[in-house]
């Protein structure tokens, strides 16, 4: 299966800017995985948000709420992070933050298991 590793986050002042990075692997290095990828926010007492995605091509959509203050972007060498650059953050920003694959591509094997795995979460805490 493809393993969502987070990091990043904590907290930070309001104004201020944070940066998160995601990557997603399988244990084997005898096949190559691309993915799409995606990031969603867990806010207190409200429902999971989309934040943005990209796709394997480079392409990037973002939510309302973040376009223009939050920008997705790749790495193009191996293991190809996957990072969530934020700025202008507000105290409306905090919560956790997730990443997860949207589609998976490559060998057959990338895909035993499914399309969509899903990091552990990152909090982000922004103090007003």
């Amino acid at each position: 299966d493809v393993v969502v590793v987070q990091s990043g986050g904590g907290p930070v002042q309001a104004g201020g800017s944070l940066n998160l990075s995601c990557t997603a692997s399988t244990a084997s290095t005898a096949y190559a995985c691309t993915y799409d990828m995606s990031w969603y926010r867990q806010s207190p007492g409200k429902e999971r948000e989309f934040l943005g995605r990209i796709d394997t091509t480079g392409q990037t959509t973002y939510g309302d709420s973040v376009r223009g203050r939050f920008a997705i972007s790749q790495d193009n060498t191996d293991p190809y992070p996957v990072y969530l650059r934020m700025s202008s953050l507000t105290p409306e920003d905090t919560g956790m933050y997730y990443c997860k694959t949207d589609r998976i591509y490559g060998d057959w094997r990338c895909k035993v298991g499914g399309q969509t795995f899903w990091g552990h979460g990152t909090q982000v805490t922004v103090n007003s």
